[in-house]
C-alpha cells in the first residue's frame, strides 16, 4: 500500500513533478544525509526502479550449486529494505532468464513468474524451455522466461525462523489435540515460532509484505528493461498479480492468474487458511471416493467411509507408534495432502497407502521421512516456511484471542477434520507476531489495467473457487475461465487444450473471449494394474519428476 507519510507541501511538489514525468531519480550520491527521512512508497519504488533501469542486470552464468542448467543465465537486482526510504539500505534480488526461442520478430519481451507459497522461489521456471515442456512451447518463442527468488526467498535475502535441522526433525506431535494440555504445548510451539523469527529475522520482518514483493517485481521488470509487466502468478501468485495490478495498473501487459487467492481485505489471511480447511476436506473426499472406485487395485476399501476407517486406522497405528520412530500423525497430513492438493498426486499417494495396508511399512517411511543428511534441502523448506509466515502475518492484522482461534477451529474440525488443527498450528505464530502486521490492500482495477486472464478450477482445495469470481469482480475486463467438476491446484501446468489454446491465444495476442468460459476437466488419473499398487511405492522426493509438483508449491508442516 502507499504509505501516507506527511510531508506536507513539498511531498506534494516532489509528487506532482514525479507524476508529470520530470524528475528522475537522482543518483546514490545525492540521497538525504539523514537516513531517517521518509518518502510515501509510492515515490520510492518509483526511485528505486528508475535506478533499476539504468544499471540494468549483469548477466551471467548461473552458480553451479543452483541447478540452473546453461543457457539460463542469473543476476541480481538491487531493492530497497523499506521503499520509503530508498537511499537506506538494499537487499539484492535474484533472476534468472533464458531467452526466448523464436525469431526477433517474434519476441514480445520477458515473461516473469511467481510460483506461489509466500515463499516460493521462480528460479526454475526458465527450466519449462531447457525440459521442453509440451505446454509452454508456443509461449516460449515469444518470450524471455524470467523467474525470481522474492524478498526473504533462497537467493534473495533469505530469512530464518528455527534451526532448520530442528525444523525438519521427525516426530511431531499429532496436530489434532485430545485435551488441553495438548492445545497448550502447541500453543507453546507457536509462541516460541514467532519468537524465532523475530530474533534470527528481525529486521527483515516489518518489510516482508506482499505489496513490497509487488513493488521488487516492478522493480525487476525495469532492470529487464521493459517497458510494461508480462506476468504468470499460481496460488499466492495470484494475490502479488492481484496487488501488482492495483499498485501498477498501467505497467501492465499481459497477466494471468492460476488458482486464486481470494484478495478480499476480510480474508487475508486468517479467513482464507478457515476456507482451505472446508476445500481440502471436500477434495479429501474426491479423492477418497476414487481409491474406493478403484479398490480392486489398491484395496483400502469400496467406500469412502471405508477408505476414511483405513486411514484413521493408519494415523492411530503411527500416532501410538511412530513408523520407524519418525512417521507420526503430523508427517502422515504433510504427505497425504498432495492428493487434495494435486491430481498428479493421486496415485502415487495411494500406492504408497496401499502398500502399507499390504505390509510394508517401509513403503511410507521412505516417501515421509525427512533426510537429515540433505542439510542445503531442509534449510531450503524451514526458510520456505519462514517466508510464509513473515508474509502472512506482517500482510495483516490477526487475532490474538485464542479463544477466537480456538472456537473457529474446534468448530471447523468437527465436520472438516482433514487438515483444520494442522493449518491452526502453522498460522497461530500471527498470534503472538513481535512486528508490524499491515492492513491488507484493497485489490482492484483501476484506470488504465488491461484484460487479465484468470483461470481456476471448481474443486481446488488450496484457493477455494471464490477466489476467482471475488477477483474476476474486482478487475474490470478481466475473463475467468473455470474448469468445471476438477480440482487440481495450478491449472495452466496441466493438459486441458480447452484451456492450454486461450492461454497461448492470450500470450501471444492478448486476445480474450467476449465471455467468461467453462472447460470440461482434465483427464481423471488412471489407477495402475493391481500389481503395481501393492509394490513398494516410489519415493515421493517433490523435486523430482516432470508430474509432480515442485516442492515450492506444497505448504510447509510443521
Amino acid at each position: 500500500m502507499i504509505r501516507n507519510a506527511a510531508l506536507g507541501s513539498a511531498a506534494t511538489l516532489i509528487t506532482g513533478v514525479l507524476a508529470a514525468g520530470l524528475l528522475l531519480a537522482p543518483p546514490a550520491a545525492a540521497a538525504p544525509a539523514d537516513q531517517d527521512f521518509r518518502l510515501p512508497e509510492a515515490l520510492g519504488v518509483q526511485i528505486a526502479a528508475a535506478r533499476a533501469a539504468r544499471t540494468g542486470i549483469d548477466w551471467k552464468d548461473c552458480p553451479t550449486d543452483w541447478g540452473l542448467e546453461k543457457p539460463i543465465q542469473c543476476g541480481w537486482v538491487k531493492v530497497p529494505l523499506d521503499y520509503a526510504k530508498p537511499y537506506g539500505k538494499t537487499i539484492d534480488i535474484a533472476v534468472d532468464r533464458i531467452g526466448s526461442t523464436g525469431t526477433k520478430e517474434e519476441r514480445q519481451g520477458a515473461l516473469v513468474y511467481n510460483p506461489g507459497g509466500p515463499g516460493g522461489s521462480g528460479m526454475r521456471f526458465p527450466r519449462r524451455v531447457t525440459t521442453k515442456s509440451p505446454l509452454w512451447v508456443n509461449a516460449s518463442k515469444a518470450y524471455d522466461f524470467v523467474g525470481f527468488d522474492p524478498r526473504g526467498v533462497g537467493h534473495s535475502a533469505p530469512i530464518s525462523c528455527i534451526d532448520p535441522q530442528e525444523f525438519v526433525k521427525a516426530p511431531k506431535a499429532d496436530p489434532v489435540p485430545d485435551n488441553e494440555a495438548d492445545k497448550r504445548a502447541q500453543r507453546k510451539l507457536a509462541a516460541e515460532y514467532a519468537d524465532g523469527c523475530k530474533e534470527r529475522s528481525g529486521e527483515m520482518l516489518p518489510h516482508m509484505t506482499t505489496p513490497n514483493t509487488a513493488r521488487d517485481l516492478d522493480v525487476v521488470r525495469a532492470a529487464l528493461g521493459e517497458r510494461k509487466l508480462n506476468y504468470l502468478g499460481v496460488s499466492y501468485g495470484t494475490y502479488l498479480g492481484g496487488v501488482y495490478a492495483t499498485l501498477f495498473p498501467t505497467h501492465v501487459r499481459r497477466m494471468i492468474v492460476d488458482s486464486v487467492v481470494d484478495p478480499s481485505q476480510d480474508n487475508i489471511w486468517y479467513e482464507a487458511n478457515l476456507g482451505q480447511d472446508v476445500a481440502f476436506q471436500m477434495r479429501w473426499n474426491d479423492w477418497q471416493d476414487w481409491v474406493a472406485k478403484n479398490d480392486a487395485v489398491f484395496h483400502l476399501g469400496d467406500t469412502r467411509a471405508k477408505v476414511e476407517a483405513k486411514w484413521q486406522e493408519l494415523r492411530a497405528k503411527a500416532k501410538a507408534n511412530p513408523l520407524g520412530g519418525i512417521v507420526g500423525p503430523a508427517e502422515l497430513i504433510g504427505f497425504f495432502q498432495g492428493a487434495p492438493y494435486y491430481d498428479s498426486s493421486w496415485v502415487p499417494v495411494a500406492q504408497t497407502f496401499a502398500a502399507w495396508a499390504a505390509g510394508d511399512e517401509q513403503a511410507l517411511i521412505d516417501a515421509i521421512a525427512p533426510d537429515m543428511s540433505d542439510t542445503k534441502g531442509n534449510a531450503s523448506a524451514e526458510n520456505g516456511n519462514a517466508v510464509y509466515t513473515a508474509v502472512e502475518c506482517a500482510d495483516a492484522k490477526w487475532p490474538t484471542s485464542w479463544t477466537k482461534w480456538d472456537r473457529d477451529n474446534t468448530k471447523l474440525h468437527e465436520k472438516y477434520p482433514f487438515l483444520t488443527w494442522s493449518n491452526a498450528w502453522m498460522n497461530l505464530p500471527c498470534a503472538t507476531w513481535k512486528s508490524k502486521q499491515s492492513t491488507p490492500i484493497q485489490v482492484g482495477a483501476k484506470r488504465g489495467l488491461p484484460p487479465v486472464l484468470i483461470v481456476q478450477s471448481e474443486r481446488d482445495a488450496a484457493t477455494p473457487y471464490k477466489g476467482a469470481v471475488e477477483l474476476h469482480r474486482r478487475l474490470a475486463g478481466s475473463r475467468l475461465i473455470t474448469e468445471q467438476n476438477a480440482g487440481s491446484h495450478g491449472v495452466t501446468s496441466l493438459v486441458n487444450s480447452c484451456i492450454n489454446t486461450r492461454v497461448d491465444t492470450y500470450l501471444l495476442t492478448g486476445k480474450v473471449d467476449a465471455k467468461d468460459v467453462t472447460c470440461a476437466p482434465h483427464a481423471t488419473p488412471v489407477a495402475p494394474a493391481a500389481a503395481a499398487a501393492t509394490a513398494t511405492a516410489q519415493s515421493l522426493d517433490h523435486g523430482a519428476g516432470a508430474e509432480w509438483p515442485q516442492r515450492e508449491e506444497l505448504p510447509a508442516v510443521r
